[in-house]
């Protein structure tokens, strides 16, 4: 993992783009370029896609974003997805020329940019293409498109996307991904190596409480991948325990019609409501293989345990049996045994769980990535390292004038 000291260079000369997916809500890879555009206040925006609604104007600091011949396609504004065929083709039209780094913020094409070769192109990936890779098969089962015309148009496509991206890896100078996880990806599919600097987890907004209340908790939008209706039949088998769990999304009915009396469903909920549950819950859930994972972060700041699936980012920032525990299957028994296995360890110490959450903090976020993009332009010559500041002198005369004075006063 990436850390070190910054403010070593000036980098406001610097002409920075920073080229995104689409910006359409607030979700992990949002967080990220906010906190790059920190350090880079003055870079241009290049994305897709711009829906953002006023009140997340915020995030990029009320930027104008140049985007692509996709935002006037028809219907692109709630089904920008489905132009993915030709996210490929849009994102290569940016004329980047003019810049002196380009940085993509990417999980789908954002790194397929082209660039020079006295340009710098660092890449922070949030993962290759899933659904291109290793979860084409599950995504394609999900997605009821495993066969029929359908299905092999969707199976063309993808096939034509892990070549693009194959392609597209070679126009990238260097690459950061947010997990060791993501850069075992990242080796598989590009050959490259990647350097981990883990996501900004806003550690700051939350408070930890010590007395816990009695249930537990899952936070997650309601996709398959996510695997809320999992959790939920867990509980389903253990009536004496209480489970919340708070977020919305298509599978949102579905689930809740399965769940039992010991379940309940809040919804999407304010940060403030979050907050609240994550504070007071005893445990919380989490069963997707998730690239990072952000919320169990949120919920050890909380100084809560978590109790989570053995795969994927999650494994690198909860400690087992320091700050968790691990399950090894994605069955509703597994939850069942750790559950179980969590009420008879009881050995958790709130304040030690949060001390942990603070790895992630966004301070360690923008610290580490600074001190990653002035080790790559200073080595490219591209950087002038600061002069240091010195006291400022007084001319001789003056000096002299000083000290005849104070020779006087002594005698």
């Amino acid at each position: 993992m990436i850390s070190g000291g910054t403010g070593r260079y000036d980098l406001s000369g610097l002409k920075v783009a920073i080229v995104h997916e689409w910006f359409v809500d607030y979700s992990g890879s949002e967080r990220v370029l906010e906190q790059i555009l920190e350090i880079f206040p003055q870079a241009d925006l290049y994305a897709l896609v711009e829906f953002l609604p006023d009140e997340l104007r915020s995030i990029i600091k009320h930027k104008k974003v140049r985007t692509s011949f996709i935002q006037k396609l028809p219907g692109s504004k709630r089904r920008y997805r489905t132009y993915l065929p030709l996210m490929p083709l849009a994102v290569e039209q940016f004329d980047l020329s003019a810049y002196d780094l380009v940085i993509s913020n990417n999980h789908a094409v954002a790194k397929g940019v082209i660039t020079g070769p006295d340009q710098v192109h660092i890449s922070y990936v949030h993962s290759p293409m899933r659904y291109a890779w290793d979860l084409t098969h599950q995504y394609l089962s999900e997605s009821n498109l495993t066969s029929g015309i359908k299905g092999w148009m969707a199976k063309l496509i993808l096939h034509y996307l892990r070549i693009w991206e194959t392609r597209s890896a070679n126009g990238v100078d260097e690459f950061v991904c947010n997990s060791d996880f993501i850069a075992r990806r990242i080796w598989k599919v590009y050959r490259r190596k990647a350097s981990v600097i883990y996501p900004p987890v806003d550690t700051g907004a939350f408070d930890i409480q010590v007395k816990k209340d009695d249930f537990y908790l899952t936070v997650s939008r309601m996709v398959p991948y996510k695997k809320i209706g999992l959790i939920v039949k867990a509980f389903a088998k253990m009536p004496d325990k209480k489970l919340v769990v708070i977020g919305d999304g298509p599978q949102y009915e579905q689930i809740r019609g399965e769940a039992t009396n010991n379940v309940t469903f809040l919804g999407y909920q304010p940060q403030p409501v979050l907050i609240d549950y994550m504070k007071r819950a005893k445990a919380f859930i989490f069963a997707a293989e998730e690239d990072f994972g952000i919320v169990p972060v949120e919920a050890q700041a909380c100084g809560t345990p978590v109790i989570a699936y053995r795969k994927g980012g999650v494994t690198e920032t909860v400690i087992e049996n320091e700050t968790g525990l691990f399950f090894d299957r994605q069955k509703p028994e597994a939850i069942i045994e750790a559950v179980e296995r969590f009420e008879k360890y009881g050995l958790f110490n709130p304040e030690r769980i949060r001390e942990n959450a603070l790895k992630f903090s966004v301070d360690k976020f923008r610290r580490g990535f600074r001190f990653f993009v002035e080790e790559v332009l200073s080595s490219r010559g591209m950087l002038a390292q600061k002069p240091e500041k010195r006291r400022p002198t007084m001319p001789e005369e003056i000096l002299e004038g000083m000290v005849q004075k104070e020779a006087e006063a002594v005698l």
